[in-house]
């Protein structure tokens, strides 16, 4: 890897520490994206929405700019493949009680023995996917 690379992702790592801190902070709520996300689609409060938009602007401007690129968008599966992946990622946030922002970001920087334990899980499940889909397919 590439030193700006490492150095872009580690910025990026940085920023959604503090963005997280900093909505707990002022705002008293965790930074998980599934409970944002279904808040927002709710609309429960503005906030909720702002901060999605603040998500997508964000990497837009980091397109944009040529901070970042999308080579992992040409790996992809097709739509019914993506779609799927992404029926089954948010049936495991609902059973999970949260997604790897909440849990991996904010429950693991609380110290949250449940966030641990979660966030071992998804990554192990990660490490799965990945043996499987590169090794057995």
């Amino acid at each position: 890897m590439m030193e700006s690379q490492w150095l872009l992702s580690l910025g990026g790592g940085m920023l959604a520490g503090l963005s997280a801190l900093i909505l707990m902070l002022f705002n008293g709520r965790v930074a998980g994206i599934s409970g944002i996300l279904a808040g927002a689609m709710q609309y429960k409060t503005p906030w909720r929405v702002l901060f999605l938009l603040g998500l997508g602007l964000g990497a837009w401007l980091a397109l944009t700019l040529g901070w970042a690129t999308m080579p992992a968008f040409d790996a992809l599966p097709g739509w019914p493949v993506v779609l799927l992946a992404g029926l089954l990622v948010g049936i495991g946030t609902r059973l999970g009680n949260g997604c790897t922002s909440g849990h991996g970001i904010c429950g693991m920087g609380r110290l949250s023995t449940r966030s641990v334990v979660a966030t071992l899980i998804f990554m192990g499940m990660g490490v799965v996917t990945v043996f499987f889909t590169h090794h057995m397919f």
